[in-house]
């Protein structure tokens, strides 16, 4: 099986943890190779919207809006409890204002968007940036809340912001399932067995990075530069969990919850009819 594929993922610690080992030659690729291209996640949506990648990691809120060019696999993937995206203020307010306000929120086709305008869907007033602008946003009061993710939940606190409602665990209350927050997903031109192939291959990568761990590679600090090893480390520990090796059921019902929600609140919108994962 011999292949060339490009694959889009972040420069945070989750997704190069996550595929090391698979970009870097330090797994028997068994003739796939894969040229990596590292971008922010509301980058990579927008180019999954064009379908520009053959795979490509995107938030599951963009994932409804390409599934007519993608289909999901079960690995690689961001999903779990207590990983959700926070809102946040330098002041608490009553959450019954947050309408009043300017948000800023971590690019249009997001999950993090999506969870916000479940919480909120009257909230009008947003403003989309790149989600590592947020926080500074808030501090420096350009904007008077944020909705932020990834690192940015472990370093808000000592910018003396405060969290007006954790949106992950709304979520949560409200479908018992976990949060869906970034799924690995490849063209569906593509036949199965590359599909089983690349999916195994994930699989193998994350697990010799497990192996290392809590080592951290030069290939996770060198997209780091800017965190130290404790916030890589608790990025890993909070965003690479079982539902990254393998969805399982209780993963792909959570999928499928959001996209149900997506339906109702899109009623308008694109409707999901094609098959989501290749092994279902």
């Amino acid at each position: 099986m011999n292949s060339r594929l490009t694959i889009g993922f972040s420069p945070c610690p989750n997704d190069t943890f996550i595929f090391d080992a698979l970009v870097n030659g330090l797994i028997d690729t068994e003739g796939i190779s894969f040229k990596p291209i590292l971008e922010d996640v509301q980058t990579l949506n927008k180019w999954a919207l064009k379908g520009k990648l053959d795979i490509t990691k995107l938030s599951y809120g963009v994932l409804p809006l390409v599934l007519d060019q993608y289909m999901a696999l079960p690995s690689g993937g961001a999903l779990g409890k207590g990983v959700g995206p926070l809102l946040i203020s330098k002041e608490s307010f009553p959450i019954t204002d947050v309408d009043q306000f300017n948000i800023a929120i971590p690019g249009e086709n997001t999950t993090a968007h999506f969870l916000f305008s479940l919480a909120f869907p009257t909230a009008t007033k947003k403003e989309f940036m790149v989600f590592s602008e947020i926080e500074d946003a808030v501090v420096t009061e350009k904007t008077k809340t944020g909705v932020i993710i990834h690192e940015n939940r472990f370093t808000y606190q000592d910018k003396n912001l405060v969290k007006l409602m954790d949106l992950g665990e709304y979520w949560e209350n409200r479908t018992g399932n976990p949060i869906p927050l970034g799924a690995i997903v490849m063209k569906r031109k593509f036949p199965e067995p590359l599909f089983k192939k690349v999916n195994q291959l994930i699989q193998k990568s994350l697990a010799h990075s497990w192996k290392q761990y809590p080592k951290m590679s030069d290939y996770v600090r060198s997209h780091s530069q800017e965190m130290d090893e404790r916030v890589m480390k608790q990025h890993v520990d909070l965003y690479v969990n079982d539902y990254t090796n393998d969805l399982g059921e209780n993963g792909k019902r959570a999928v499928t919850e959001l996209l149900d929600i997506f339906k109702k609140v899109n009623p308008t919108g694109k409707q999901v009819k094609e098959k989501v994962f290749f092994n279902d």
